[in-house]
């Protein structure tokens, strides 16, 4: 079962992947009426998540460049940026290399219990490892749907 988890995870950072390849540099930063941010905010978010939920869960060393908390933590906007965010390449660099690191820290360590349980903004309660990371697969897909919605709306425009 934990190789068609980690499988999982590669076919979603694929997906992301591929979508960060094809969005163009010059849009990433508008932020469409109707939405808080965009959609470079939105990949770095993918990644700062998916850190959390990993390690951060776990009171463990979140191994991202540290501006990464203070640009795309959950409740973050480019509106309250005060220096230059990471280029679309970066953020690429870092998603790629953080689903190796991933993979090969989780091994074998997907039933591990929390040190406390953690309870998400939905009011779900996670009491594993494994139950986060699986939830941080639900979360990507969430930023991927909202990256294609700013997408629509600035080529809309």
């Amino acid at each position: 079962m934990e190789q068609t988890i980690f499988h999982h995870m590669e076919t979603v950072r694929r997906i992301t992947e591929q979508s960060i390849l094809k969005t163009p540099e010059e849009i990433v930063d508008i932020v469409p009426k109707g939405f808080n941010n965009n959609i470079r905010w939105n990949f770095g978010h993918i990644a700062y998540i998916q850190e959390y939920l990993v390690y951060g869960v776990l009171d463990q060393k979140i191994n991202l460049p540290v501006e990464y908390r203070e640009f795309f933590r959950a409740g973050t906007k480019p509106t309250d940026w005060k220096e230059t965010p990471p280029s679309l390449a970066d953020i690429y660099s870092v998603l790629f290399e953080q689903k190796i690191r991933i993979q090969q820290s989780l091994q074998g360590n997907l039933h591990k219990k929390l040190p406390k349980p953690f309870t998400n903004h939905f009011g779900i309660t996670f009491h594993t490892l494994g139950e986060t990371f699986l939830f941080s697969f639900y979360h990507e897909a969430l930023h991927l749907e909202t990256i294609n919605r700013i997408y629509q709306s600035i080529i809309a425009e």
